[in-house]
């Protein structure tokens, strides 16, 4: 079992990194690049700010594409090309060790990605403050965040992918996303609402990711502290509602007709 759904795993990361990590890290080096020139103008404590938000949201950003445009393609890539009929009956696989083995693989691609680009962000920070501190620890902390949102954004994508074509799967997820980054915001709207548009509202924001949890680039741009229980809370919360998509993604799977 461990061995199917870590050569599973293995081959994915080499496809993925062969397809598309490397368009991203070189224009993620040109952003970072581009955007030290022209914070390089202002004053030093502004300076830091800017290349902190941007270069945070840059890892962001892109690992988010990455997650949804590689991971709507998991499982169908494999149906056109007709080689998951292989891996599952010559190998034989089970079908929940292929989607395991494809989460995990998407996963690994995605870490080495981040390490990489955050590599870059720690350098750029350090030309532009002349060293790194103490008070630099809090950008690990939302690198971290960062990647429990690759996490779930890999899932997401994944879920999609077992049932749906791989256009409406980069909709779906980019509109979970775009709704889960509002989360705060739809709770909000919610309250203000009455009747039959509240409770929707209030449904949509609690069964949506909850992506605004794990953003903390402006706390730690401004060198705000994050309390070690959001750190434990956004853990096991990404842990939890991973698990539910993997269960959700495997059972969908697990019932689809592939002749």
């Amino acid at each position: 079992m461990i061995e199917r759904i870590t050569a599973i795993a293995r081959n994915t990361f080499r496809e993925a990194v062969r397809d598309r990590v490397l368009y991203n890290l070189i224009l993620f080096a040109l952003l970072i690049v581009g955007s030290s020139l022209l914070v390089g103008q202002i004053s030093v404590a502004v300076d830091r700010i800017v290349l902190v938000n941007l270069g945070l949201t840059a890892i962001s950003f892109f690992g988010i594409v990455i997650a949804i445009f590689i991971g709507i393609g998991l499982v169908s890539k494999e149906i056109e090309k007709r080689t998951l009929y292989t891996v599952l009956a010559a190998r034989p696989v089970r079908r929940w060790e292929f989607i395991t083995g494809k989460f995990l693989g998407l996963v690994m691609t995605l870490l080495v990605n981040a390490l990489a680009m955050s590599a870059g962000f720690f350098a750029a920070v350090a030309f532009v403050s002349h060293g790194l501190g103490h008070g630099d620890l809090q950008l690990v902390t939302a690198i971290y965040f960062i990647l429990l949102q690759y996490v779930l954004i890999t899932a997401l994508a994944l879920l999609f992918s077992t049932f749906s074509s791989p256009l409406f799967s980069s909709i779906f997820a980019f509109a979970t996303f775009a709704i889960g980054t509002f989360a705060e915001d739809l709770r909000g709207f919610a309250q203000m609402a009455s009747g039959l548009p509240r409770w929707l509202m209030t449904g949509a924001a609690y069964l949506m990711p909850n992506f605004a949890a794990l953003n903390v680039i402006s706390e730690v741009a401004h060198n705000t502290a994050v309390q070690p229980r959001l750190i434990l809370l956004n853990t096991l919360y990404v842990l939890v509602y991973t698990a539910a998509l993997l269960t959700a993604s495997v059972w969908i799977f697990e019932r689809r007709n592939l002749k």
